[in-house]
This record gives structure tokens, sequence and C-alpha cells, in this order.
């Protein structure tokens, strides 16, 4: 039997495997999207009927309309082994941290709130192949995907609070900056997956302009039509171009937003010594980001740097999950000038 302090060592070991872990696996996600692989087993779980890619013969007595793809199926069932794995890693977390459950100030809200996220993602990822790759599904799989990876940060930060206090420790209220900040930037993380699984990457030719133009024909009805009907079949889109470059446009508006949100949130809290280091990553990764952005719109999004450009995305989004979690602990409000005169006080003593 493991003691408290050996399962809480455990425990922040296995969460912080989990970031790691759900990152490679969205990654992973990307990259089948990417190579068009997304439908490369026509059902689910299984693929063509059997746990793992069957010949040609079997594939076809299965399913006659699909014809296999070796390559797109193994890569989607190597995503799929991934994911599974990744929902092992939660059941672990909760079989450990059972015995903590009733101790005041143990996270296990944020370990019952991975269960269901990672359960919901599970159905997600079978309704993206039975709908047929619908923008929708997808978008929505991205987004719980970079959901169950802050969940698993959540935890592994307040396990490291729990180890050292074992109580529920105080915390500062947050400026309404950051709430408009993280809202932008779940915005612009909707936008970048409503791009992507609308295939609408390089609907917009030239930066900073958009087919030779500052405001080009747009459809935005139709390229934000949510309620759409389930087609046959979305791989590489279905949308006309008009239709694809408001969504481009669109993804470009929610850039400049979320930069100006950056910028306003570390004007406003830049006194705060202990936010500098992190407010100055997030400055830094956002300029990244649309650098890598640009290039893939200029280069006609090459594969690595598409991946590059998610990879950044979620970068962008542990760096803002950190700077909240710092900016919420108490004692963060000591400015330069107060530290200074604390120093001085010191010396004088």
């Amino acid at each position: 039997m493991l003691d408290v302090d050996a399962r809480l060592r455990l425990l922040k070991r296995l969460s912080l495997a989990g970031v790691v872990f759900t990152v490679t696996v969205i990654l992973v996600g990307v990259w089948t999207r990417l190579v068009d692989a997304g439908l490369g087993c026509p059902d689910w779980p299984g693929c063509y009927g059997r746990l793992v890619v069957p010949d040609v013969d079997t594939a076809n007595l299965h399913s006659p309309d699909a014809p296999l793809e070796t390559f797109k199926a193994w890569v989607e069932m190597v995503h799929r082994y991934i994911a599974s794995g990744l929902g092992m890693l939660v059941l672990a977390i909760l079989l450990v941290g059972m015995p903590l459950r009733r101790h005041a100030g143990y996270p296990w809200g944020v370990c019952l709130a991975l269960l269901a996220v990672i359960l919901l993602q599970g159905a997600f990822g079978a309704f993206t192949v039975t709908l047929q790759l619908w923008p929708q599904v997808v978008t929505l799989h991205l987004l719980g995907g970079i959901s169950v990876m802050l969940l698993f940060l959540w935890l592994h930060l307040r396990l490291r609070q729990y180890e050292r206090r074992r109580a529920p420790l105080a915390r500062r209220r947050l400026s309404p900056l950051w709430g408009v900040a993280m809202a932008l930037l779940v915005l612009q993380l909707g936008l970048g997956g409503w791009t992507s699984s609308n295939y609408a990457g390089i609907a917009c030719q030239g930066f900073p302009t958009c087919n030779g133009e500052w405001w080009p024909d747009t459809d935005w009805s139709e390229g934000f039509h949510l309620t759409q009907t389930v087609g046959p079949n979305y791989l590489h889109g279905k949308l006309h171009a008009e239709a694809r470059t408001a969504i481009q446009v669109g993804h470009r508006l929610g850039a400049l937003l979320l930069g100006l949100s950056l910028l306003a949130l570390a004007w406003r809290h830049w006194r705060e010594r202990r936010l500098r280091p992190v407010l100055a990553t997030l400055l830094g990764g956002y300029a990244i980001q649309v650098g890598v952005g640009v290039a893939n719109v200029l280069w006609w999004l090459p594969l690595g740097l598409a991946l590059l450009h998610t990879a950044g995305a979620v970068a962008l989004v542990i760096v803002m999950a950190l700077a909240v979690w710092q900016s919420r602990l108490p004692g963060c409000l000591t400015t330069a000038k107060e530290e200074q005169g604390s120093k001085k006080e010191w010396v004088h003593a």
C-alpha cells in the first residue's frame, strides 16, 4: 500500500505525463487530418471491422464503397491507439487518488472533470468518423483535446500546491482583462479549428492583404453556417471560395483582437514583478505564432509548418494557464517600487 506522500508523488508524475501525452495525441490527430487520413478507417472503433488494419480483401468485403489505403488506415489507427492510452492514464489517476478524495484540498473534482471530458472526447472521436469529418465535430474534438491537456496541467499544479499545504489556499480574484484575454484565446482556437476543418488555411493568398485586396469578397453567412446538414463526406471541404475566404479573414481578425488583449494585459500587470516573465513569454509566444501563421499562408501550408502552428497554439494555451495560475496566487501584487522599498528596509535593518 502506498502512503499519502508516495501517492502524491506518483500522481504528480502521472498528471505531468498526461500533459505531454495529450499534446502528443493532439499533434498526431492534426497530422492525421493533414495527410487526409481522418477517414482512413470508415468505421469505429475498429478498422474495417478489425482491431488492426486488415488486408485488402477483408477490407473490400467489409466496406466495398471505401477502398483501403493502408498507410492512411494505419495513421488513423495509431491515433486511436494513442488516444486510448490517454484514457487508461486518466483511469490510473482516479484509482491512485481515490483514497485521498475526502482529504481537504485534494483536487478530486478536477479528476472527475478529467474523466468526464476524456469520455466526451471518445464520443467526439467516434462522431468524427461516423459523421464523415463534419466540421462542427472536428472543431469540438480539437477543443476537447486542448481541454484535456488543460485539466491535466491544472491537476498537476493543484497537486503540487496540495503537497505543500494540505489545505485549500485562498486565491486572488482576476482582473476583467484576464477574462477578456482568455475568452479571445478560446475564440481564436475555435476559429483555427474551424479554418482547418473547412480547409480554409490557404483561402487567402498573400499577407497582410487577402488575394491582393484588403477586404476581399466574402460569404460570412455560409462560412459560419453552424447548422448545415451532415454531408456524405467533408474530406477536403464543401464550401465555396468566398465562404472559405470569410473563415480565413475571421481567423486573422481573431488573431488581431487576441494580440491587442495580450498587450493590454501585459500593460495592466507589468508592474507585478512575479508576472513579468510569464507575460513576456505569452507575448513572445503570440508573436512566434503569428509569424508561423503568416509563413503557412505565404508558403501554401507545408505539413511541417502546419503542425508547428498547432503546436504553437497548444504552447500558447499552456503559457496562458500558467499565467492565470501565477496571477491568482496570494501576494502577487508586489510592484517594482514596493520591492525596492523592502530591499532598502532590509539594508537599513
